[in-house]
């Protein structure tokens, strides 16, 4: 594919995640720009990030941090996500290189970057990760951990904890993912209740159903395969 064939592809996927994320805003009452596009850049090369981001996908998300060390270094007019775990060993790396990590889905892992934060004079923006589907597979807090998670987070000077982050289960049916996503909403209501944090942020939806999690009330979805899929390294 030549670069010009990639631009334009790129170009008209874009274009149509878009208007399925305001289509899904309409249909909930939401402004389509309470949503953020994290384009997830983890099957694609550093060059083909680059290009997401000149054609307007300035909010990237990596898995690994390895792979955002890299591609932060090609891409440095973006804003960097860290959507996987997190190892305490990358933690010194990874963290100024980016905007948000979604992915805090231990004590342990918090209690460092909120010394980390300290260090440096500036909390480290955080979302925790919580295992809304129930899988035995996937990371994350349980729901009944988060009370007692948030009120130890709420003196913590080295981390902002901007909200949380959920995975469904992958189905078939993008709707059966629906009380995954309501779950995550209605906790971190709870939680903006009991601890007086803003918890701005639900980072939920992936290629397979980010229209049920922004009708839920995401606010940022991650999206890797809608937009990059065939375009990655040969």
């Amino acid at each position: 594919m030549t670069d010009s064939e990639l631009r334009s592809v790129l170009l008209e996927r874009i274009a149509s995640v878009r208007a399925r994320i305001a289509e899904a805003c309409a249909r909930s009452n939401r402004d389509a720009a309470s949503v953020v596009l994290v384009a997830v850049t983890k099957t694609v090369s550093p060059q083909v990030a680059a290009i997401a981001a000149e054609l307007g996908l300035t909010d990237l998300g990596e898995n690994r941090p390895q792979e955002l060390w890299k591609k932060a270094e090609a891409v440095k007019d973006a804003r960097w996500h860290l959507i996987g775990h997190l190892q305490r060993n990358k933690l010194e790396r990874t963290v100024p290189l980016v905007t948000l990590i979604h992915s805090v889905d231990s004590t342990r892992l918090l209690e460092s970057l909120d010394a980390f934060g300290r260090k440096r004079g500036a909390p480290v923006p955080v979302l925790f990760e919580v295992n809304c589907s129930g899988e035995v597979s996937k990371s994350g807090f349980s729901p009944a951990d988060m009370p007692a998670v948030c009120d130890s987070a709420v003196s913590l000077a080295g981390v902002s904890v901007r909200g949380l982050m959920t995975m469904a289960a992958f189905v078939e049916d993008p709707q059966a993912t629906r009380p995954t996503f309501a779950m995550l909403r209605e906790t971190c209501d709870s939680l903006r209740s009991r601890t007086g944090l803003a918890l701005d942020e639900l980072s939920m939806g992936m290629s397979n159903d980010f229209e049920v999690a922004v009708e839920e009330g995401a606010t940022l979805v991650r999206i890797g395969t809608t937009l990059f899929e065939n375009l990655g390294e040969e």
